[in-house]
């Protein structure tokens, strides 16, 4: 049930582990930008939050409530921390980083924040 509602949640936290646990090529693109991991992360999970809430407010009409927007940060800031001990120990070819596990939280607050402004500017908030 959780799936069918949730299911663009669903895709993108499947994507972001499969991103997570492959091998990175030697030759990564945009390699030259200056702290382009930390960016993606921020990027990924910002992006999960606002998935999140597309799914919560948009498609099941639910109001966005303190317990939602809580919530909604703790799935994306676990799943980062999830994944960054993943990496870390089930892994060869990744490793875990604290640096990036901040990044992805710092994603989730952004996206949070962009979620919050988004619900006030279409008057679906509570």
């Amino acid at each position: 049930m959780i799936l069918k509602n949730y299911i663009w949640t669903t895709l993108v936290t499947v994507f972001i582990v499969v991103l997570s646990t492959i091998p990175i090529p030697e030759e990564a693109p945009l390699g030259d930008v200056p702290l382009i991991d930390k960016w993606v992360h921020m990027v990924m999970y910002a992006g999960l939050v606002f998935v999140m809430w597309v799914d919560h407010v948009v498609r099941r009409k639910q109001k966005f409530t303190w317990t939602a927007r809580i919530l909604m940060l703790l799935y994306a800031i676990a799943l980062g921390g999830a994944m960054e001990l993943v990496q870390a120990y089930l892994t060869t070819c990744r490793s875990g980083d604290w640096i990036d596990f901040e990044a992805d939280a710092v994603g989730a607050l952004i996206g949070k924040l962009v979620c919050v402004g988004l619900n006030w500017k279409f008057k679906t908030k509570n």
